[in-house]
């Protein structure tokens, strides 16, 4: 997979490495490219080294080895030229729950060196607006939902314009409608041209909403790319054939003839359900490039085959990242 080229990159980093007290490793040679104007997904277990990453990145721990580079100058160097055109939202926002969101976002720009007191009042209104909040911003903070509450801490993160939103795990016990909204909300932001580094467990996360997602496993990068690229690394890009007939060893030979592999039969009330791998590279006779999926069914009841079900299954990421890993990842919370 081809990576992006420095001039493209938002984040660069070569060789990060963090060691902390005891001996412990928590990022190992860390070489990641994420490009402009991308959602980028930063995927793996708790406990990977992603929040201790984004730490690094941010100039809020050292790294003990490596290189960082945001937005084309090195980190922490360039942090006073860099960080005000950097959102962040790590590991939730801290608010004052006695305060509304609307003086929350107050006392969040009001701490800005940079923010023009004169210019407040507008960026405020114009971020709870962002994130959907206009109609609770006099509800005090205590009262929000957890979807709420993060969806007010992204809006801290853009009372100014950025270029870049750093969000590590935005959506960590949320329930489903609040996952939504969030997942909307990274949506948004990407059209509107801002580039979105998402840190996440949740497979089903980066998959709905990112365009280039990298895998970190025990502090080290396992493979990084966009995410059809990713998803065709599990098997090649290969894809599962299930039918389902009460002529299990006629189907097998017929299916084995096609170029399927990786053949199974198990009995079910309907007969036996036959399933195999499919090639990548299409099927023999085949005009287009993928599986002729038609043809091969009609193969199969010009043999005789009884055939009460036909489908396939695509490797999920979840089978990719299992595979990639040796370890399971939470698909949805």
């Amino acid at each position: 997979m081809a990576e992006p080229s420095a001039a493209d990159a938002v984040i660069e980093t070569r060789g990060l490495s963090k060691r902390y007290r005891g001996g412990q490793l928590a990022v190992d040679g860390l070489d990641l490219t994420v490009p402009r104007g991308s959602v980028f997904g930063f995927l793996g277990p708790n406990g990977s080294g992603k929040t201790t990453t984004i730490r690094m990145l941010l100039g809020l721990i050292d790294a003990t080895d490596g290189s960082a580079h945001m937005l084309g100058e090195p980190m922490p160097q360039a942090g006073k030229h860099v960080l005000p055109r950097v959102g962040a939202l790590i590991e939730g926002p801290a608010l004052y729950g006695f305060l509304s969101g609307r003086d929350n976002l107050n006392r969040y720009d009001a701490a800005d060196p940079v923010a023009d007191p004169r210019t407040r009042r507008a960026r405020v209104d114009a971020a709870l607006e962002r994130v959907g909040l206009s109609a609770a911003a006099g509800k005090k903070a205590k009262a929000y939902s957890l979807g709420m509450k993060q969806r007010l801490g992204i809006a801290a993160a853009l009372l100014q314009p950025r270029e870049l939103l750093v969000l590590d795990e935005p959506t960590n016990g949320l329930d489903p409608q609040g996952m939504r909204e969030i997942r909307s909300l990274v949506r948004a932001l990407a059209e509107d041209g801002t580039t979105v580094f998402l840190s996440s467990h949740l497979l089903d996360e980066i998959e709905q909403v990112c365009s280039h997602t990298a895998v970190m496993n025990h502090g080290r990068l396992v493979t990084q790319g966009t995410v059809a690229e990713i998803s065709a690394l599990g098997h090649a890009g290969r894809s599962r054939l299930t039918v389902t007939t009460p002529d299990g060893s006629d189907a097998v030979r017929v299916l084995k003839e096609h170029g399927v592999t990786d053949l199974t039969a198990e009995e079910s009330p309907d007969g036996e359900v036959v399933t195999g791998e499919l090639p990548v590279h299409g099927l023999p006779e085949a005009e287009s490039p993928g599986p002729d999926l038609a043809g091969l069914n009609a193969s199969l009841v010009r043999s005789g085959v009884r055939v009460r079900a036909f489908g396939v299954t695509k490797v999920s990421l979840e089978d990719v990242f299992v595979a990639l890993t040796g370890e399971g990842f939470d698909v949805a919370r």
